[in-house]
């Protein structure tokens, strides 16, 4: 029996080992049509177009000619993808942009996972100064970010971590594509900006806020490489949270499939039109913050405004309304923790001095958390007028800040009052029919009494 043979039929065991796959859906091949994609992978049947070349924001494709490292026939195993610099997409720091496949051979549906990790806009957070909540990677993607020696890449999330021990969900039978985060801008600037060192002791550091461009970048490829799936999930945690809500409409237009979803996990947009109050709208300053440091007024917020006709650049938190209106079919999630500890500190804690100087940590968290629970309320009011757009608002979870609630697993991130747990919700919005589901948690006890959870502590060491 030759090695390519021994090889299709050790995929087909792997592919029948998952219970997810007993039925087929939308997407997925037939079980001959299956086994010829294992010797003759699918060709991409919805390259870029002549329209999607022009600008702004065009879609470009790797030169011809250029190495990307993609082996179309190489299945379930995590592929380096580099774009070439001639694509519009670079780093933070100017290194090149990768993307990471893993592609199956029994379905055209794909997951679509934008890394987390903070965020940056000036000299200290780009660098990663110690002290300053900064953005992930400022030194760029290894090839093998996706190895199991980067486990908070490789098995950050049960939607991408194809055996997870104690989750199943169905994006865990799909294609794979992981979209990493190094430009410190939500995956939406465009800007190169000049951070001087406030100390004036080293050079100054030229840092590419080039969020929005890299993902047009890998949209081209994934137009170019990949098929059109019948089911498409757009879904990221923290700052990926926030790019998943600020790309799904550009992603979702030229990717086309015949179903999406899209889940924020931990990535609000908060409402804060300009010229509000910050007493009303706490996240007012950090908007007018980022606006300036990633140039969002100067193309990206026009751009995503041609995409989504009900959004105004006035008041970002109107993404959300005008994405449920858009895209009425869809169904579409946004889950938090009202006692996260991360996003709402890079939210508020270096912009509103009582905070900033607040030296008791117990103070400081009240105080970031009273700011949090204003925005929270405001985005409820806000998500509450849309039928295919939901929230899911667990109170707290023991590690990493209590913040996103779909990493490492989805135990634990549960509503006990409802008798509801993560999974629900993300089966709700990719499975389920009718209204989205609305669920926040009011008790503020029922989290703080669960038992000890070592795994939860050692992770937190580690982090």
């Amino acid at each position: 029996m030759n090695k390519k043979l021994i090889g299709a039929i050790a995929v087909s065991s792997v592919l029948g080992s998952f219970s997810i796959s007993a039925h087929a859906e939308l997407g997925d091949y037939g079980f001959w049509q299956t086994i010829k994609n294992l010797f003759s992978p699918p060709k991409a049947d919805n390259p870029v177009n002549s329209t999607q070349r022009l600008p702004p924001y065009p879609l470009k494709s790797n030169p011809s000619g250029f190495d990307d490292g993609f082996s179309a026939g190489s299945y379930l195993k995590w592929q380096t993808v580099q774009l070439h610099p001639d694509t519009g997409a670079v780093c933070g720091d100017g290194s090149p942009y990768k993307i990471f496949v893993n592609r199956v051979a029994h379905t055209s549906n794909t997951v679509y996972y934008l890394e987390g990790g903070g965020a940056c806009w000036d000299y200290e957070s780009c660098t990663g100064q110690t002290g300053i909540r900064g953005a992930r990677n400022p030194n760029g993607i290894p090839d093998n970010y996706m190895s199991l020696m980067n486990p908070s890449a490789s098995l950050v999330s049960p939607f991408v971590f194809r055996l997870h021990p104690w989750t199943r969900t169905k994006s865990q039978n799909w294609n794979m594509v992981y979209i990493p985060y190094c430009t410190g801008d939500i995956y939406s600037g465009d800007k190169v900006e000049v951070y001087e060192d406030p100390q004036g002791q080293k050079e100054p550091l030229v840092w590419h806020h080039n969020g929005l461009k890299n993902l047009r970048a890998a949209t081209a490829w994934l137009k170019n490489n990949l098929q059109r799936p019948g089911q498409l999930l757009m879904t990221g945690c923290s700052a990926g949270g926030t790019g998943t809500l600020t790309n799904y409409a550009g992603l979702r237009e030229d990717i086309a499939p015949t179903k999406g979803y899209m889940i924020n996990d931990s990535g609000p947009i908060f409402t804060a039109p300009r010229g509000g109050s910050d007493r009303d709208y706490p996240s007012i300053r950090l908007h007018e913050q980022i606006r300036a440091a990633w140039g969002l007024d100067n193309g990206p917020l026009a751009f995503l405004s041609s995409r989504v006709p009900g959004f105004s650049d006035n008041d970002m938190g109107t993404l959300y309304g005008g994405l449920a209106q858009k895209y009425g079919n869809d169904r579409m999630g946004h889950t938090h923790f009202w006692q996260d500890l991360n996003y709402s500190s890079y939210s508020y804690e270096r912009f509103y001095d009582d905070i900033n100087n607040e030296s008791d940590p117990v103070i400081k968290e009240q105080k970031i958390h009273a700011l949090w629970h204003k925005d929270t309320n405001n985005l409820v009011q806000n998500l509450e007028g849309h039928s295919n757009i939901g929230y899911y608002l667990p109170y707290y979870r023991g590690v990493n800040e209590s913040h996103c609630t779909s990493i490492i697993e989805f135990a634990n991130a549960d509503i006990q009052e409802q008798g509801l747990e993560l999974d629900d919700f993300v089966k709700n919005v990719m499975e389920g029919n009718g209204a989205v589901m609305q669920a926040s948690e009011t008790d503020k006890n029922a989290d703080y009494n669960k038992p000890f959870n070592f795994l939860y502590w050692l992770l937190d060491q580690l982090l």
